[in-house]
């Protein structure tokens, strides 16, 4: 067995420190097999463990609620364990040296609990160190602020829901130190941030209670701890041991032309003259289309999947014509039947396919429906899976569709308590997520969904779920950005952005400095989306909307070949700043200003009144993409005057599109 390195720094007795100290700790260091990594156990007021390599602090992680006066045992695979006589937890060495990819050395560490007994909650917690340490990644948020150390979370149940926009959200969490974190799926995962109690912490914990199963009378808490030289490296070491890369990618037309979508600007109230009327608006006024999608309320009833006739009389035909003018037709599915949807209802119940719970009822609600008013498939049987694929075929088949957006799919809508199939002693709500995903995913390269669960080899767009027509972190615009960079490094860089001008709700539509800013901040981002119109404002809307869509689709090429490099790399397509200067603290930093790429720096207006900005550029030289004037980076440019026709932004010299 191999030998332990053993370090006593322990003083003759427990000595008297002064004010606020306490009994000097004991600490022992273990060194894993055929490496210089070390785990150290640290004993002060709680039990910690340290990740070293030779004499570097690699990371220092607290046990909340686990003591014992035990010592690291080693095992026959070169681990070591330890035990309070109830629990175990188990360390293992997974990787130490050069990752292929990462131009970095990594240390990666698997953290495990194997058996979590019924009614405990083990935590472990992980110092933020906020003011030097910035952290990203993490959950999808209604209030997302970024880096997210901010966030604050108390028992959060980590998994896809409707509370808080939480549409896209790994469990994977990257600091600018150069360490990720990542929980494995068969973890009832529970988080605390900035938490009563773990303030400046993030701690993870589990335990067999609802959203998850409470019969599991064991469950796990596995995580991996893995430190690379810095966070773009631990990024790039996360994309190839856990997050994955897209298989394929989404529509070139999609990306190039806007998007048309009936739902902000007309919410429910759409039928056949709607639809028309719409589609000419769009050509009188001189805009391209990539396709209409006819949103919200389209059915016979929520579930139905056909057309009701006194709003569509004659829905072929007016594909058909709409196809005759340059459109594309989509259209709005979810995946819920209400009660009151009788025959389809009765179909699916006697089927089988309503998810349920373990008393047997299939009652759930969602944003249609009232209480108890309705059900939802179950995407995890496969004949549910084919049930719902053949019914939308019919839709492409006979209607004339040609795409779909697909809207839910998180774990809220499901009945409280859920029955779910799947492979595996332990299946949780996600596998209903992915399930779902996947199922619809199949519709091809112009799909787009809301919510995702390790899912990012799906070649779909991923949207950001509902934005509100405010400016703020209350889900407004600056949020536009937060959540794309979120969601690209959670592995999912085919981002389409919610609504130009947000979505209007509580009767709040955008004014036109609100629309036309937020046109500018997504010229540079994967696609456009219109519902609000800039000829429901004036010409100088009109005119200041077709040029940023324009500049959008003069980037395509170099989108795509993003796009492409995705497949290749798991790269993002729209990176935080410093991407391409992990070292630099003021790029760490930055939330209103994005990437694409490498080349590109956007930096929009986002505050309202604003016309002017600071921008930073890092190292390198960048020209003014509104000028030729150059500059060397790293450098602050203060006032940048931006008009409301103007949007900031700099390209790195030498830059080519192809």
């Amino acid at each position: 067995m191999q030998t332990k390195l053993l370090l006593l720094l322990v003083a003759a007795g427990c000595c008297l420190w002064s004010a606020a100290s306490a009994c000097q700790s004991i600490e022992q260091r273990y060194k894993f097999a055929n490496s210089n990594i070390y785990v150290r156990l640290r004993r002060g007021d709680k039990l910690q463990y340290e990740l070293m390599k030779g004499d570097k602090s690699l990371q220092t992680v607290t046990f909340d609620n686990f003591a014992t006066t035990s010592s690291l045992v080693e095992t026959e695979k070169g681990g070591y364990q330890i035990t309070d006589g109830t629990s175990t937890i188990e360390f293992t060495l997974v990787k130490s040296g050069v990752a292929t990819g990462t131009g970095s050395d990594v240390t990666h560490v698997r953290v495990a609990r194997d058996q979590v007994l019924q009614g405990q909650q083990p935590r472990d917690c992980f110092s933020l160190n906020t003011g030097a340490t910035h952290w990203f990644s993490g959950p999808e948020q209604k209030q997302h602020y970024w880096p997210v150390e901010r966030q604050t979370h108390s028992n959060y149940s980590y998994l896809p829901k409707e509370q808080d926009n939480f549409g896209v959200g790994e469990r994977y969490w990257l600091n600018s130190d150069g360490v990720f974190l990542y929980v494995e799926n068969n973890t009832p995962l529970f988080i605390d941030q900035n938490s009563a109690g773990y303030e400046g912490k993030l701690c993870f914990s589990a335990t067999s209670a609802l959203p998850y199963d409470p019969r599991v009378t064991s469950s796990k808490l596995i995580y991996h701890v893995a430190v690379a030289k810095d966070a773009k490296a631990a990024h790039k070491y996360a994309v190839k041991t856990f997050l994955g890369q897209p298989t394929g990618y989404p529509d070139e037309r999609m990306v190039r032309h806007p998007v048309w979508s009936t739902w902000a600007l007309y919410k429910a109230e759409v039928d056949d003259t709607v639809i028309r009327d719409f589609a000419q608006q769009i050509l009188d006024n001189g805009f391209n289309n990539s396709q209409l999608e006819i949103d919200d309320d389209w059915e016979d009833c929520y579930g139905a999947l056909t057309f009701r006739k006194n709003k569509f009389p004659a829905t072929k035909t007016l594909t058909d014509d709409l196809k005759a003018l340059g459109f594309r037709v989509t259209l709005w599915i979810h995946p819920f039947i209400n009660n009151n949807c009788t025959a389809i209802y009765d179909e699916a119940k006697a089927l089988g396919y309503l998810a349920l719970d373990h008393a047997g009822s299939s009652d759930t609600q969602w944003w249609n429906s009232q209480p108890k008013d309705a059900a939802i498939l179950d995407f995890t049987k496969t004949e549910v899976q084919e049930w719902f694929a053949k019914r939308l075929k019919r839709l492409q088949d006979e209607e004339g569709i040609d795409s779909f957006k697909f809207d839910a799919g998180e774990t809220t809508w499901l009945p409280s308590d859920p029955v779910l199939q799947g492979d595996g002693s332990m299946v949780t709500p996600l596998q209903a997520v992915g399930d779902y995903v996947r199922t619809v995913a199949a519709f091809g390269d112009m799909v787009e969904v809301r919510s995702a669960q390790n899912t990012q080899d799906l070649p779909i767009f991923v949207r950001i779920v509902d934005k509100d027509s405010e400016w703020g972190w209350n889900n407004g615009l600056i949020t536009l950005i937060t959540s794309m960079l979120q969601m690209n490094l959670n592995g999912y860089p085919f981002v389409l952005p919610d609504m130009i001008g947000g979505n209007g709700y509580n009767e709040r539509p955008p004014n036109k400095e609100l629309f036309l800013r937020w046109l500018q901040a997504n010229v540079f981002m994967p696609a456009l989306q219109y519902s609000f119109v800039p000829w429901n404002f004036d010409e100088e809307a009109i005119t200041i909307s077709k040029t940023h869509t324009n500049l959008h689709a003069e980037y395509t090429p170099y989108i795509m070949k993003l796009f492409k490099r995705a497949v290749e790399t798991g790269e993002p397509v729209n990176a935080p700043l410093w991407w391409i200067a992990p070292t630099d603290a003021v790029a760490q930093g930055i939330y209103d200003q994005f990437l694409l790429g490498d080349d590109i720096i956007a930096a929009p207006v986002v505050t309202e009144g604003a016309t002017q900005r600071d921008v930073y550029l890092p190292a390198g030289e960048w020209k003014n993409g509104n000028s030729d004037e150059v500059y060397k980076g790293p450098i602050w440019i203060m006032d940048y005057p931006a008009p409301l026709d103007t949007l900031p932004y700099f390209v790195r010299v030498g830059f080519e599109m192809n």
